[in-house]
């Protein structure tokens, strides 16, 4: 499980944000990016038996400042990712460990324009099955709804009178659980993690499906 002390060291660097303060504390940060790399790779390793995990990714505190208005150097949260093994496989699953704001998410955050329009062109031919695994009571339970930006129109060339324009729409088609600090810290949140994260799959075995084949439902690969 994790240990207080993580989210009380995140805490710290929320409000000594500064190159001075983190390499006072440099040795604590080492310390806990220690344990959180560990509980990381716990996790890996259990999703690993539910999925098929082709690389975890674990994100660096450093913030890259040299385009961003925000110029804090470091994140304020651990992080990591857990990729699925593509080209059958796709969605990625996400766990964002920060004070107050720790949360599982996963989906498909920048599909490229290709995989967008497909995905599009599959919901506007028949978004039923779509429908039935957003409107399941598991899926309500945990994510409540797909999240994720979208244009404020229909996208060119699309109906913005379809029935699913809500959904074609999107950008992005995420979905996120938010955990308090007490559920972060509690010795079963690992295995709530990977839950979280198996409540997911029907939305990505649907997304691997549509990514993988034609419009006749022929594979590509």
């Amino acid at each position: 499980m994790l240990p207080k002390t993580t989210l009380d060291f995140l805490e710290k660097l929320q409000e000594n944000n500064n190159r001075e303060w983190f390499a006072e504390n440099k040795k604590k940060f080492d310390a806990e990016q220690k344990k959180v790399k560990t509980f990381f790779n716990e996790i890996g390793t259990l999703l690993g038996k539910v999925d098929s995990i082709e690389r975890i990714q674990i994100f660096r505190i450093y913030r890259d400042v040299r385009f961003s208005k925000n110029k804090l150097p470091y994140k304020n949260h651990f992080s990591v990712g857990f990729n699925r093994t593509k080209p059958m496989l796709r969605g990625g699953y996400y766990l964002h460990i920060e004070p107050g704001a720790s949360f599982v998410g996963g989906g498909f955050w920048e599909p490229n324009k290709e995989d967008l329009f497909r995905i599009r062109k599959e919901i506007e031919l028949d978004a039923s099955e779509l429908r039935q695994i957003i409107n399941q009571s598991t899926f309500k339970e945990y994510f409540g709804t797909l999240e994720g930006e979208e244009l404020k129109t229909a996208p060119r060339d699309f109906d913005k009178m379809h029935p699913d324009i809500d959904i074609i729409r999107k950008k992005q088609f995420l979905v996120t659980r938010s955990f308090s600090d007490k559920e972060v810290l509690s010795p079963d949140f690992k295995n709530e993690v990977v839950e979280t994260f198996k409540a997911m799959r029907p939305f990505f075995d649907y997304m691997s499906d549509v990514l993988t084949t034609n419009l006749n439902g022929e594979s590509i690969y």
